[in-house]
Order: structure tokens, then C-alpha cells, then sequence
């Protein structure tokens, strides 16, 4: 009796191209991540404890080319409706912001590329800070009437998307809100807890988004798990 053996060839990852953090795929600085994350967590998540040890993980990818190519804070995009709130002058220069228009403006013909498509290829993580009650709601049933929609509705299921839900008291408290939130849920998504306090109709109450200090340290855990 005579046997073979078939060689195997191994198929080892690599980081994307783009993105704000590149995701490790081949491990190369897991053990520093890991000694991070495990120093936070025995300091309360306070990263000042943790500033070799963070150094010595962002050496790491640095010195493998797996630090950011482009800020973190590089890419954004609003619905119409979120500029009620503020005016893109407020905004850092290194910021860039997308918008519902151009989701049309820049696609012309069969073969070019698609703004939503483009930009769920393009990150590693998705935040919606905040998600309101009818982003949450045409979320939760599949409508993607805007380019924040269109990209959460192509977005790949395998990379983190956080949602951070706002709104008033009132509407936080009906029952199809929690449902609603349960669906995104069972999809894999992460909540980042809306909080009480006085909301900017005047109303205080359950309802308002996460303070920024948790969603980022929620992203910043969240990147770290994914490695």
C-alpha cells in the first residue's frame, strides 16, 4: 500500500490597502495587543496607566506597516438632516465629509464606482453617533433612502459596525425602539447605550447619545478585539 501527501499551501492574510486602523490579520503584534488591553482593564480602562504599553503596540504596527495610512478622524459623512446641527466650517480641515448629493454626482456611468459601496470597502468600522429614531427605524427594516443607509445596508456583516442611539425620552421608551434595537443586534452590531440627562428639547430623561469619551474608548476596544 502506498500513500501520498499533497502539500498545503498557507494562505496568510494581509491588511488592507486602506483604512483608518488596518486590521492584523497576520497576528504579527497580537501578544502587544493583548498585553494592552489587559493593562486597561485592570485600570479601569484609563489609558495613561497603560502609555508603555500602548507605545510599545503602536511600535509595533508601525514597524510592520500596519498603522493608519490616512487619520482616523479622515473620513465622515452626514445626512441632510444632520446639518440642522452644525456647518462643515466647524469641522477640522483634515476632516473629510461626505453627503447625500454626492452619492449621485459621483458615479456618471456603467462601471464607475459607487460612493456607498466604496466607502464599506474602504473601512474597518462603522460608528453612527448618533442614531436617531428614524435612521433606526428605516435601519432596522432595510430602507436606504441616504448615503449613511445605502453604505450600513452593503455594509459587510464580518466588521464592526457601533450604533449610538439618540432621542427624546418619550420616543426612547416606545416599544418598537427596543425591538428595533434587538434586530440590529442579532445582526452583529454593538450598542453604545444612550444616557439621562437633560436633552436638548429641555426634557430630561433616557435619550441621549453616549459622551464621546465612551465611544471612543468603545471603538478603540472594539479595533483592538478584531486585532
Amino acid at each position: 500500500m502506498t500513500s501520498m501527501t499533497f502539500g498545503q499551501k498557507k494562505f496568510i492574510p494581509t491588511a488592507p490597502d486602506k483604512g483608518s486602523f488596518p486590521l492584523d490579520h497576520g497576528g504579527q503584534c497580537r501578544k502587544l495587543m493583548l498585553f494592552y488591553m489587559r493593562c486597561l482593564r485592570e485600570n479601569a480602562d484609563d489609558n495613561s496607566a497603560c502609555r508603555e504599553e500602548s507605545k510599545a503596540y503602536l511600535q509595533c504596527r508601525m514597524d510592520n506597516d500596519l498603522m493608519a495610512k490616512e487619520d482616523f478622524a479622515k473620513l465622515g459623512y452626514i445626512t441632510e438632516r444632520a446639518r440642522h446641527f452644525f456647518t462643515p466650517d466647524e469641522l477640522p480641515g483634515t476632516v473629510t465629509l461626505h453627503t447625500d448629493e454626492e452619492e449621485w454626482t459621483s458615479w456618471q456611468k456603467r462601471g464607475d464606482p459607487v460612493l456607498h459601496i466604496e466607502l464599506g470597502k474602504w473601512a474597518d468600522l462603522l460608528v453612527i453617533a448618533p442614531l436617531d429614531a428614524n435612521s433606526l427605524a428605516k435601519m432596522a427594516n432595510g430602507l436606504c433612502d441616504n448615503l449613511l443607509l445605502c453604505t450600513t445596508r452593503a455594509w459587510d456583516p464580518a466588521k464592526p459596525l457601533l450604533f449610538c442611539p439618540a432621542m427624546n425620552t418619550r420616543m426612547w421608551d416606545h416599544p418598537i425602539t427596543g425591538a428595533q434595537i434587538a434586530t440590529l443586534k442579532s445582526w452583529g452590531h454593538r450598542e453604545i447605550p444612550c444616557i439621562a440627562k437633560t436633552l436638548m428639547c429641555g426634557d430630561t430623561g433616557l435619550g441621549a447619545m453616549a459622551e464621546v469619551d465612551t465611544i471612543v474608548s468603545t471603538v478603540r476596544e472594539t479595533l483592538l478585539e478584531q486585532g
